[in-house]
């Protein structure tokens, strides 16, 4: 029941969170200023004012729906692999590897908000030097005003005819059109194709998770791992997620690709998809899946800082972790409630509180990152949650050794029925023989019977 309410309490959580995430903007909005010498584009940092006649913005919604069906799929085929793999490691050894791997991804994710905290520092910085010169040299006729829109580096080297301010106005027409015809489907805050994927993608896991069992819950057909048909449900359920994020994978490379060819104004944040980014990100969300279903932890531990080593906005990390976060733990919440294992009552309540909780201290933490521009504080309180993940598995790995009277025990098989005693239990009992081998016969006679009374027989 434990793992049952674990879930739900997650599910709440992460959908509180999904619930303002939904109808949150991106950080970065894209300016479009058409001229009579042509159009330009500009990816700034801020909130989009209204349109005028001539100028028009365009901001993308806070989830990137392309990375989630291209990552999630791929963390939860790397998972499958790592939940294997976990089977057959004794209880010390898993948690030990999870107590290593925690505390070096806390390390580097404490870096990764140390480097951010310098860079907004030196932000805010040069926004004060830049309001008090401002302040002080009020503009003239002849002085330009200081620009409120940072051209993006990277939409400069995408045309080979731009100019440094971003003008395109030697630019095929129809490549120009093609731009604002791109950024008019990002900027979409319900794109109904993606969300109908990610809905396809959790039914897919949903039925693969009730036909298979898992996590203590039998299968609802009568699989067990001995079964061969265990065998080929663990590989449908292999290649569905691997196939899924293969598909989109390519398909986040053809729309790399032609967002270049068309001068498409990328913010600075983003990843633009290539044959070897894609295959370098692949391979380790991979791991990071592996990881995460070895060590028996949420795929947001290992996938949320993997991003911000990426590049991708805190914001827009937290959003798109959290997403994919709803997709494992509503199917396994849902598989422990339909199976009578949690009951109703106590599952709706955990459910219910963490939604609440979630939502409320989203809700103020979002506003207070948007008020002061510190998004290192939800890198900063990613890492401190490692770091306290990295403590309990240490606490945990020694306390359940002394219990065990500090037995390590060997390889499990990769079967054990519930009613079979696994390696773990039987490296106990012997340890307990063994120990009681040591203890001189009349001593073993008599250490049960209290004192005074005889032993009969």
């Amino acid at each position: 029941p434990s793992s049952g309410l674990s879930q739900a309490s997650i599910f709440g959580a992460s959908l509180g969170g999904l619930a303002l995430n939904l109808r949150n903007k991106h950080p970065f909005t894209v300016r479009s200023t058409r001229r009579e010498s042509g159009s330009s584009f500009d990816s700034c940092e801020m909130d989009a004012p209204p349109n005028t006649e001539n100028v028009t913005y365009h901001n993308r919604p806070l989830i990137d729906y392309d990375m989630a069906l291209f990552l999630a799929p791929m963390e939860m085929a790397g998972a499958v692999l790592g939940v294997i793999i976990q089977k057959l490691l004794p209880n010390w050894l898993y948690l030990s590897l999870a107590a290593i791997i925690l505390g070096f991804t806390a390390f580097k994710t404490f870096r990764k908000f140390w480097d951010t905290h310098k860079n907004e520092k030196k932000k805010r910085a040069a926004a004060e030097a830049l309001a008090h010169v401002a302040e002080h040299e009020p503009l003239t006729d002849d002085k330009e005003s200081p620009p409120s829109c940072d051209t993006t580096a990277r939409y400069d080297s995408n045309l080979e005819s731009s100019s440094s301010e971003g003008a395109i106005g030697d630019v095929d027409e129809a490549a120009v059109a093609r731009c604002e015809e791109l950024l008019v489907l990002d900027s979409r805050q319900f794109p109904k194709e993606k969300i109908f994927a990610l809905f396809v993608l959790w039914i897919g896991l949903v039925l693969l998770t009730f036909f298979k069992g898992g996590k203590g819950v039998d299968s609802i057909v009568g699989i067990t791992c001995k079964s061969p048909w265990y065998g080929v449900l663990i590989g449908i359920q292999f290649l569905w997620t691997l196939g899924i994020s293969c598909i989109f994978g390519w398909k986040l490379m053809k729309q790399t690709e032609e967002k270049k060819k068309v001068g498409y104004p990328f913010h600075p944040q983003d990843v633009l998809w290539d044959f070897s980014k894609t295959r370098f990100y692949a391979f380790f969300t991979f791991l990071a899946g592996i990881v995460a279903g070895l060590i028996g932890i949420g795929g947001g531990m290992v996938l949320g800082p993997l991003m911000l080593v990426m590049g991708i906005h805190p914001r827009v990390s937290s959003a798109t972790t959290a997403t994919m976060i709803v997709l494992t733990s509503s199917s396994v919440a849902v598989l422990f409630v339909t199976a009578g294992l949690v009951p109703w009552v106590y599952a709706v309540t955990f459910f219910s509180v963490c939604l609440v909780g979630a939502y409320i201290g989203k809700k103020y933490i979002d506003r207070y990152v948007k008020k002061t521009g510190k998004a290192s504080i939800l890198i900063f309180m990613l890492a401190t949650i490692i770091a306290l993940a990295t403590v309990g598995c240490v606490v945990i790995v020694l306390t359940r050794l002394a219990s065990a009277n500090w037995c390590l025990a060997g390889f499990n098989e990769f079967c054990t029925l519930k009613e079979e005693d696994s390696d773990e239990d039987m490296c106990i009992v012997n340890r307990s023989r063994a120990s009681e081998a040591t203890v001189p016969a009349y001593k073993r006679t008599h250490r049960h019977c209290p004192v005074g009374v005889p032993e009969i027989g």
